[in-house]
């Protein structure tokens, strides 16, 4: 009986270490939720990666993928506004919520807003490893708003890889299940 159980005990140890070297190795498969392309009633950009967020957010909007851009997050929202307005994208489509500080009230705010403004579906823009967290957070505060993600891709080769962002990649896959047990939020 021994045996049989530490084999099953060894079989799902090298399993789960195999996924956290495939995890590793391809964070895009893992971290990443794309919805390909949709139309919406208004793109929400949040904080964080001003620049390559609120780019991605402009080239949607020059698309007509939505009418309108809520920048969600303290702290840099003007600054997200301006790269916005420098995108082409007109100061009267932009709307701020400038209280929240992390995903979870970033999807909060974010949906008191849409729900007072009776919007049926917005469109996430963030960077494409935090995708799949933001859009199971705004998704779990706001089920009856239909949530799409359209991350943005500023990539480089893996070779060039900081430790920036290799920490950044590893503390989202521990906010992943963090955020599953504190709040509720299943990212899958």
């Amino acid at each position: 009986m021994r045996k049989i159980i530490f084999r099953a005990a060894s079989g799902i140890f090298l399993l789960l270490v195999l996924l956290a070297v495939a995890a590793f190795l391809f964070p895009q498969k893992f971290l990443t939720v794309e919805s390909g392309s949709v139309k919406a009633d208004a793109i929400i950009v949040l904080g964080g990666d001003s620049q390559e967020r609120t780019a991605r957010a402009s080239e949607l909007f020059q698309q007509h993928a939505a009418p309108r851009i809520i920048v969600s997050g303290a702290g840099d929202d003007q600054i997200s506004r301006q790269f916005l307005i420098q995108g082409g994208v007109p100061a009267s489509a932009i709307e701020l919520e400038s209280r929240s500080r992390t995903t979870k009230e970033n999807a909060q705010f974010t949906a008191k807003l849409l729900r007072a403004q009776k919007v049926k579906s917005a469109i996430i823009v963030t960077s494409w490893y935090h995708s799949r967290r933001a859009l199971a957070c705004f998704r779990h505060f706001a089920p009856e708003i239909k949530f799409f993600s359209r991350p943005s891709y500023y990539e480089f080769a893996r070779k060039d890889w900081s430790r920036i962002m290799a920490k950044r990649i590893c503390l989202e896959y521990l906010k992943l299940p963090g955020y599953w047990i504190c709040y509720g939020v299943c990212p899958f």
